[in-house]
């Protein structure tokens, strides 16, 4: 009897302290980590994917304890216009990219390229807000931020462009490396449209198969077409479209802190990212003239005119696409 009582005692102490095990077990589960797998449409060395990793350290700074995101990759995992749906059905959590991608689902994008206004400016008008709602009706995603704006496209040559009567450029006839936010602006310059992926424009410069290509600014050196492309026109024209967004299963299963941290970084970086885009435009405006990059800029009515073609042709794709949110979007984010 007396090995019986000391036997149910141990068996009782030890139920205690399975139960304070898992106690402890669970608080701790309660309290762990979470991490989101994010991805990029861009090849990690290029400067967009370096500013991504800068958004990723910025939340895994705020967020340590509580949310962390691994930044897994890019195109070498799925193929850029393909990576949106991927976080839709998730099978990955997050992605950054351009927006312009999903033209043909979400002609809303238009309104980010044919944007001049800042990020910043378009959380405080609104302008954000129906985006969020664009990218959740027509993509099934949940937007988070758009990153790296104030970066302004460029049309490159390879020799000098004939220029027009008025003081503007005369492209009749150039092939000239294109995307489909291009490519009714650059026709109505009189250039051919040519599509041509990024790993192969490289080559196509080298043989001279075309005769230039439209690009941002910050990213002309990133995959040394400058060694071909001795001739840009300015002024600059629409804006970068990159946008971060997550599956909204993953994002609302997250805890409240982890979406206040993730919220907060956004807007932060939105700003911050912008303030360091501004430096590198500059910084390698400088350093392509240095190297002999000759700059045709256009001045007065025939700038205008350029800005006109270029910034109409993308609200006018986005209204004959019949979105419903062109007005708002037109309101928020344009203002020449």
């Amino acid at each position: 009897m007396k090995n019986s009582n000391h036997l149910g005692r141990r068996i009782a102490g030890m139920a205690i302290s399975s139960t304070a095990l898992a106690l402890v077990f669970m608080a701790g589960s309660a309290n762990a980590e979470e991490t989101l797998r994010a991805i990029s449409a861009f090849p990690k060395p290029l400067a967009f994917s370096q500013s991504f990793q800068g958004f990723v350290d910025l939340v895994n700074e705020k967020g340590k304890g509580v949310i962390k995101i691994d930044y897994i990759g890019g195109p070498e995992m799925f193929p850029p216009n393909q990576q949106v749906d991927a976080v839709r059905r998730g099978v990955i959590d997050m992605q950054y990219g351009p927006a312009s991608y999903y033209l043909g689902t979400m002609p809303e994008a238009d309104a980010w390229v044919g944007s001049n206004v800042s990020a910043m400016d378009a959380r405080a008008n609104g302008g954000f807000e129906t985006m969020q709602t664009a990218f959740s009706e027509k993509l099934g995603v949940n937007l988070l931020a758009h990153l790296d704006t104030g970066i302004q496209f460029h049309i490159y040559t390879i020799d000098e462009p004939k220029r027009t009567d008025d003081g503007g450029v005369d492209l009749d006839g150039l092939r000239i490396r294109s995307q489909p936010i291009y490519n009714s602006f650059f026709e109505s310059l009189g250039a051919i449209p040519v599509s041509v992926p990024v790993p192969d424009v490289y080559t196509g410069l080298e043989r001279h198969t075309f005769d230039g290509s439209g690009w941002p600014i910050v990213a002309i050196k990133d995959l040394s077409w400058d060694k071909f492309l001795k001739y840009r026109i300015d002024p600059g024209f629409f804006q970068t479209d990159l946008a971060v967004v997550i599956n909204p299963a993953k994002w609302d299963a997250l805890s409240d802190d982890a979406k206040k941290i993730i919220n907060e970084a956004s807007a932060e970086y939105e700003k911050t990212s912008y303030d360091n885009f501004q430096a590198v435009i500059a910084e390698t405006d400088k350093k392509v003239r240095d190297e002999g990059m000759k700059v045709i800029s256009l001045e007065g009515a025939a700038a205008e005119k350029f800005l006109d073609g270029a910034y109409d042709s993308a609200w006018k794709r986005m209204k004959d696409a019949g979105s419903e949110h062109y007005d708002a979007l037109r309101k928020a984010y344009y203002n020449r």
